[in-house]
């Protein structure tokens, strides 16, 4: 866990330099998630009953579950409050996702039978995976620790091991109950990676429930029992969190994905091995691939070479049997194929096709995001191999060559991950009346202004999410003009009591004009600070 530790300190590197003041890859995303885990923890500390009434998209209802909530992450947002307090938070949980990427794969590997260098390796591979590079605006696709990590308990609570079986001796009933805590918590994060990781998990349960059936090993009542209070968490805590998106997805029937919408973020098969530009050993070789991609992230989906020279070499050594390797050969094959989407054999209807009409899948834009299980699979591929290296070796020298092997996955994950300052807060923020719209305003930049609202959370028309909600973009389009008399009417119509206009920050875009608004004739007032205009709308008499 140290080594997890300062490993994940060393590749995320300068996360945790400036983390009062800087934020990994850009301001867009994580600012918005930096603010989804203050307001869970504001939540649970002042109101939980209004935890998916959040501050954001005023006045649309259920909007915390506009997006993926890392609401795993709600305790965290326990611990202080305000914008300096949410960015430490971040940069904190940005290294821990990393480190537990690591701490997940290592344990399910060793659970599996594989050896300690075997393991590090896995988790080297697994927490510094090129294709993380591409998403580190993403932290709910990075926080992939807890799949492996509820695996590998869920495998040590069955006494099952990939090389030895099931052994009712080792069976540990408290295992299987954290198991699935785990994997629960695990979901909590976001269904874009969880709902995949809900069906893997069915697909195990049916797997091991037809083996049960075939051989009839004795099962004890503890772990009968463990499995039934673990799976009702698990079944909980994803009814909880579904419903909300249920809801959402009535109301805004767009938020569903059609088979067009995913043609964007589909990956062909050279996506699999083609390398971020942030990488610091693949980013320049791949620049001609990028370009041939159209340089879209969610595309260069590189698991990483050395994870791929090793899970070759383990088909045809290593310490998991003939028909083991071939199955996993097999589901990594399959992972990829599943994860070009769109561009899958046959445009790939009869393949993520099949996964598109399972429930939760139509709201997932991006199938290259599979690539999370074929790095997990060829991490274990790889240990095989690796295990059984160390198992033949006597020669000194070679061994500790074979103990350098996960270095060189460590260093595909070294990069240079831009970590761009963060603008703080004009202070007329803090006493400006809601609801409240900040300018300017779009669904890219709009995560700066929910971060200046973690000091005290009053309603905002601003808020960035996987979609934008009707009245948002009405009120966006209307703020083009502001202040005109048709912008006010809509605004006010709205609710809107205060139009803070951040005077750097509109320079060069669309609402620029708003900063040498007049009020005459006008049912608003003016103020002006000197880092901001701010427009008090009188409100409507109803």
């Amino acid at each position: 866990m140290l080594g997890a530790l300062a490993l994940a300190s060393l590749v995320t590197w300068p996360t945790l330099r400036h983390p009062t003041r800087t934020i990994p890859s850009d301001v867009g995303d994580p600012t918005m998630q930096a603010w989804q885990m203050a307001w869970s923890g504001h939540a649970l500390r002042t109101d939980p009953m209004s935890l998916w009434q959040a501050n954001a998209f005023y006045p649309e209802a259920n909007s915390f579950a506009f997006t993926d909530t890392l609401l795993g992450y709600a305790p965290a947002g326990l611990i202080g409050s305000g914008p300096v307090a949410a960015l430490v938070r971040y940069n904190i949980i940005f290294v821990l996702a990393v480190a537990l990427a690591f701490i997940g794969a290592y344990a399910l590997v060793r659970q599996l039978g594989a050896g300690r260098v075997a393991g590090a390796l896995a988790g080297a591979a697994f927490a510094c995976a090129p294709w993380r590079l591409a998403q580190a605006g993403h932290l709910q696709v990075l926080s992939t620790g807890g799949i492996a990590l509820a695996l590998a308990m869920l495998a040590r609570g069955h006494g099952w091991s990939l090389r030895h079986g099931y052994r009712p001796d080792r069976v540990r009933p408290g295992w299987a109950v954290a198991g699935w805590c785990a994997a629960a918590w695990q979901l909590s994060l976001g269904f874009g990676i969880g709902v995949p990781f809900g069906y893997a998990l069915g697909l195990v349960c049916v797997v091991a429930i037809v083996a049960w059936l075939r051989h009839r090993p004795p099962l004890t009542r503890r772990l009968l029992l463990a499995d039934g209070i673990g799976l009702t968490v698990f079944l909980a805590g994803a009814a909880f969190m579904a419903r909300p998106y249920l809801q959402v997805a009535e109301q805004f029937p767009y938020v569903r994905r059609s088979w067009q919408d995913l043609t964007w973020t589909s990956p062909p098969l050279r996506g699999f091995f083609t390398s971020p530009s942030t990488s610091i050993v693949w980013g320049d070789l791949f620049a001609d691939a990028r370009a041939d991609l159209g340089h879209r992230g969610e595309v260069s989906l590189l698991p990483g070479f050395t994870l791929y020279a090793l899970a070759a070499l383990g088909l045809v050594l290593s310490i998991w049997s003939v028909r083991q390797r071939l199955l996993l050969a097999a589901a990594v094959i399959a992972s990829i194929v599943f994860g070009m989407g769109t561009q899958g054999p046959g445009g790939g209807r009869l393949t993520y096709g099949l996964l598109y009409v399972l429930p939760g899948f139509d709201g997932i834009r991006t199938p290259g995001r599979l690539v999370i299980w074929t790095t997990l699979l060829l991490a274990v591929l790889a240990a095989g191999a690796v295990t059984a290296l160390a198992q033949r070796v006597r020669w000194r020298p070679i061994g500790l060559a074979l103990a350098l092997l996960p270095l060189l996955a460590v260093a595909e994950g070294l990069n240079t991950t831009p970590h761009p300052p963060v603008p703080a807060a004009p202070p007329v923020l803090a006493t400006a009346q809601a609801p409240l719209l900040v300018l300017p305003t779009g669904a890219t930049i709009d995560g700066i202004p929910m971060l200046w609202t973690t000091d005290r959370f009053p309603t905002m028309v601003n808020g960035a999410a996987a979609f934008t909600p009707q009245r948002q973009a009405a009120a966006r389009t209307a703020a083009l003009h502001f202040p005109d008399a048709s912008s006010v009417a809509v605004l006010r119509a709205t609710g809107v009591r205060s139009v803070v206009v951040v005077r750097d920050a509109v320079v060069g875009t669309p609402y620029e004009t708003t900063v040498w608004g007049t009020t005459s004739g006008l049912p608003l007032t003016r103020v002006d600070t000197p880092e901001a205009v701010v427009y008090l709308l009188d409100p409507i008499e109803r």
